[in-house]
């Protein structure tokens, strides 16, 4: 709750504090620092479960020290707009989508359900799928599969950063459909190199996912509107991001992990087709507005 209820002003903040000479910025920082985060805690977690002692508690507490150590640096920050009563009232969750927004919206969600539904798969059922491929039982080993992915999510986020958001939208939809369709060769015929190269590849497509529709919608709100749009923005990753893994683990007992995988991977790449077709027929509407 902490973490989703702090996301959306983290990113208004960041959209905030950029320089005006690079509107870009805050949606690099924001792709980039949100997977090298997941990247990090997952190879960090691996190695201290694997290795550390108190592998159950550990990790915790070097948690809790990095929250303090955050929690002090925010309170020297500078504050971006000028105060005025309801303060606390200002603390009231609030998800909304301005009307003239809702298009945009409505365009970024298929990339934003592809992108977190394939963070939730792996960090769900990743470790037993990669024990299952690799034939490796060290906890480490899994945290390296989730590593190569969100990775892959920030190199994918900081390359693309100079493209228009509609071109990292096509990109991240032809990145996420091909790593799925070389994953699910290699679950299917238990090849390691395919799983873990299209593993890389569909993280790609994730980091480049994230950039554009950040991209595409940041620049579209004014600054009172941020934090409610991007705590919808949210709301819909969150969702995404659980519900499938939940829905995976059912699965998974039900059908088995390889028959999940490939239902998992199949939905992705229709899910990641939707937004390309989407965009193709904004692109004709937005070329025939324009002509009239």
């Amino acid at each position: 709750m902490a973490t989703s209820a702090a996301t959306g002003a983290v990113t208004a903040g960041l959209v905030d504090f950029q320089a005006g000479r690079n509107p870009r910025l805050a949606a690099t920082v924001n792709g980039v620092s949100t997977t090298l985060g997941l990247a990090a805690g997952a190879l960090g977690s691996g190695l201290l479960v694997q290795y550390a002692p108190m592998p159950t508690t550990l990790v915790h507490a070097l948690l809790i020290a990095v929250f303090l150590i955050t929690t002090s640096g925010v309170a020297l920050m500078p504050e971006t707009v000028a105060r005025r009563p309801g303060a606390w009232r200002s603390h009231r969750p609030r998800v909304a989508v301005p009307g003239r927004i809702r298009p945009h919206f409505l365009l970024s969600t298929p990339s934003l359900v592809a992108l977190w539904a394939l963070g939730g798969f792996h960090l769900s059922l990743g470790p037993a799928l990669t024990a299952t491929v690799l034939h490796a039982q060290n906890v480490l080993v899994a945290g390296v599969v989730v590593g190569i992915l969100t990775a892959s999510g920030a190199l994918g986020s900081f390359t693309l950063r100079r493209r228009e958001p509609r071109g990292v939208l096509v990109i991240g939809s032809v990145a996420l459909a091909a790593g799925m369709v070389v994953t699910l060769v290699g679950v299917a015929a238990g090849v390691p190199a395919a799983y873990l190269v299209g593993t890389a590849v569909a993280g790609y497509g994730c980091g480049a996912f994230f950039l554009g529709a950040f991209g595409a919608l940041a620049p579209l709100a004014a600054p009172e509107e941020r934090a409610s749009l991007f705590s919808t923005v949210y709301v819909v990753s969150y969702l995404a991001f659980g519900i499938p893994a939940i829905a995976a683990g059912v699965a998974s007992t039900a059908f088995g992990l390889r028959a999940t995988a490939v239902g998992h991977a199949a939905a992705l790449i229709v899910l990641a087709g939707s937004v390309l077709v989407g965009l193709a027929v904004r692109g004709r509407g937005g070329e025939t507005g324009r002509e009239a």
